[in-house]
């Protein structure tokens, strides 16, 4: 089908977002151009992810990549909050990269701007920081990539492990709280919570230590806010666990489509704080669409679920960039102190994809101790699809995650280390 024009797009996210249309089968119609351009950005954006990995392939340090399409009602907030037109909207296809520190986000932006002038796909169309100040009033800190596809736009967000972490922190909240806290919903105060603390994260960062202060400030505020959310009439105690059996059957899944990159939809209840289903569907970019469009008419964003479509090479990836859709762990203290918030951040990435991927395939084939298999029989063979291979084996090598034999220099996986190891996987 061909791509609705600029005029039919823009008239459809007036229909959505602010109910301008002529009756019910105008509105059908609209809808339908809205799918329809939706749609038009996965193909590119499935491939563009794709190919970020593979110029990243020497790129030498450890990241995490997934990709986005974005959901309906969040288009709908969004042109509302900002009145702008559908097609100015620069961000309805997302990927996400996650890398260490903020020093490494400049690091990785050089590289790909460096890496993107070899080749005439996409292009690099401009980059917008918000790492300095953080962005409005929530404090959200990122730096955005608007790339350019054959006349699409598409988004690439890069953050280090401390900015994603503020950025789940104050995910798991909303669920917890029932308000789109990113998107300034919600009580003041408890957005000004949310801002502190990605102040004193910003702090962390730059090598300073927070003040007396601002743990004062920040304790202070966690305590009022607290009481806000509790006595919220929309927060609910959920009982949301991390699911790990579902991590294992989402694996085992992964695991018949092996190569490549996969398109998840998962449906997450904001009535029970926990995601109801998950399922892989078709790397096709036009059926995985129609599977999606078809999710969101099950499962009603008016009824309390949100639907989405995520794509990634390993699901344990999705994991990392989109965790609170895994459950929440703990409901003891709704907000995070300072102290526990960076424990919780410094145990966040410590390991790539490739890593992950190597260190599944010796546990799966029980390379332990003793039986080893040889570097180059690991690298084409059984972890060929493994862009990092190199890199990867030497941060678990650094880790002492794995060992090398003296005797014929084959690799393992280090006996000692194997509840660690366990962890990862």
């Amino acid at each position: 089908m061909a791509l609705p024009s600029r005029t039919k797009i823009d008239k459809a996210g007036l229909a959505l977002a602010k109910g301008k249309f002529r009756d019910e089968v105008d509105y059908i119609e609209l809808e339908e151009a809205l799918d329809e351009y939706r749609k038009a950005h996965l193909q590119p954006l499935s491939e563009t992810t794709l190919e970020l990995q593979q110029l990243l392939a020497n790129y030498g340090a450890p990241y995490y990549i997934a990709q986005r399409l974005k959901r309906k009602p969040q288009i709908v907030r969004k042109l509302n909050r900002l009145s702008v037109r559908l097609t100015q909207l620069q961000d309805i296809g997302g990927c996400r990269i996650i890398v260490h520190r903020n020093s490494d986000v400049d690091k990785l932006y050089k590289y790909l701007r460096d890496s993107v002038g070899a080749q005439n796909v996409f292009i690099i169309d401009r980059a917008t920081d918000y790492r300095e100040m953080g962005r409005d009033d929530t404090g959200y800190r990122a730096l955005h990539v608007i790339l350019k596809r054959g006349g699409i736009f598409l988004e690439l967000q890069i953050r280090s492990r401390i900015q994603h972490y503020w950025a789940e922190s104050i995910e798991r909240t909303s669920v917890i709280y029932g308000y789109y806290l990113k998107e300034s919903e919600g009580n003041s105060k408890v957005i000004k919570y949310f801002k502190t603390l990605s102040d004193v994260f910003c702090e962390i960062e730059a090598g300073r230590e927070a003040s007396v202060d601002q743990r004062l400030r920040i304790d202070s505020l966690r305590s009022e806010c607290e009481q806000i959310i509790l006595q919220s009439d929309r927060h609910k105690v959920f009982d949301s666990f991390v699911n790990e059996d579902i991590i294992l059957t989402l694996t085992e899944k992964e695991g018949r489509n092996p190569a490549g990159l996969n398109n998840w939809i998962l449906v997450f209840d904001w009535n029970a704080g926990a995601f109801v289903s998950w399922d892989i569907v078709s790397r096709n970019a036009s059926d995985a669409v129609e599977t999606y469009i078809e999710y969101e008419r099950m499962f009603p964003v008016e009824s309390g679920y949100e639907v989405v479509l995520v794509g990634s090479s390993e699901v344990a990836t999705v994991r990392q960039t989109h965790s609170h859709y895994f459950g929440i762990e703990s409901y003891d203290n709704i907000l995070e102190n300072l102290d526990t918030s960076i424990v919780g951040f410094t145990r966040k990435i410590d390991i790539d994809v490739g890593a992950r991927q190597i260190l599944a395939c010796l546990q799966r084939r029980h390379f332990w101790g003793k039986k080893t298999i040889a570097k180059d029989t690991l690298s084409n063979h059984f972890c060929k699809d493994v862009l990092t291979f190199d890199s990867s084996l030497k941060t678990l090598a650094d880790r002492g995650l794995i060992q090398t034999s003296s005797l014929n220099g084959g690799v393992s996986l280090n006996v000692r280390k194997k509840s660690e190891i366990e962890q990862y996987l």
